[in-house]
Order: structure tokens, then C-alpha cells, then sequence
């Protein structure tokens, strides 16, 4: 790993996280402090070349949130896709809109992919968990 280009990643994602968008802060409302089902989220945090919206590591999961520009450019996205993918972890996306307009639809969707495949639901508060 080039040490330069990752220090580079590390103070755009915390740049990111002083900028969010509405869309962005609504969902960390939710999954911030292990408060969305005990599962523990990070945001703006550098993957490779990427920094991705939020990381759930225990369940391999990123969450991308979307705004219309990716709308214009998805082949950007599948790349970026095919990337996260390829380091064996799920990618979730969703739009600004459907967060803004539809905040529970969205969590209904995250708990049923945290819920899928072979992940393990994280141990509560004090046993291990922590």
C-alpha cells in the first residue's frame, strides 16, 4: 500500500464526514453507537481506492448512499461495486430520496441483508461484544 495515497484517503474520508449530506446524517441516526440492532457501523472509511458511505465489518456489509449524479455515471458504480465485491464484502445502495422519504423502508432493508447469508448477529454489550 502506498503510504502517501492512503493518508490522502484517510483526511478526504474524514472531510467527507464533516460534509454529509441530509441523506447521509438521517441513516447515521440510525446506525451509529451500535443503536441498529447491537451492529456496529463506521462511515466515510477508505476500502482500497474508495471510501465508502458506511462499513459494517462484523457483517461484511457496506451501505452506499446515492445521489443523482450516480444516476449519470453507473458504470462508475458497478465498478466500484465489482471492487468492494471482490474483497468478499455485500454492497447495499440506495438513493438520497428513498432515505429521505423512506427511512424505515430503508432500515427494513439493511436488518434483512445483515440478516442473510452466513453472519453471525454481533454479541450484546459486556459479552464480547464491545
Amino acid at each position: 500500500m502506498d503510504l502517501p495515497d492512503y493518508h490522502k484517503r484517510v483526511s478526504r474520508a474524514r472531510r467527507l464526514r464533516r460534509q454529509s449530506t441530509d441523506a447521509e446524517l438521517a441513516l447515521w441516526k440510525h446506525l451509529r453507537g451500535r443503536r441498529f440492532e447491537g451492529w456496529k457501523f463506521r462511515r466515510q472509511v477508505p476500502m482500497g481506492r474508495y471510501i465508502v458511505d458506511f462499513f459494517c465489518l462484523e457483517a461484511g456489509l457496506v451501505i452506499e448512499v446515492d445521489g443523482g449524479q450516480h444516476d449519470r455515471d453507473r458504470r462508475k458504480d458497478e465498478i466500484r461495486t465489482a471492487y468492494i465485491a471482490s474483497h468478499g464484502y455485500r454492497v447495499i445502495r440506495f438513493w438520497n430520496n428513498d432515505v429521505l422519504s423512506n427511512i424505515e423502508g430503508v432500515l427494513e432493508q439493511v436488518l434483512s441483508t445483515l440478516k442473510r447469508g452466513s453472519i453471525k448477529p454481533p454479541l450484546p454489550e459486556g459479552e464480547g461484544g464491545g
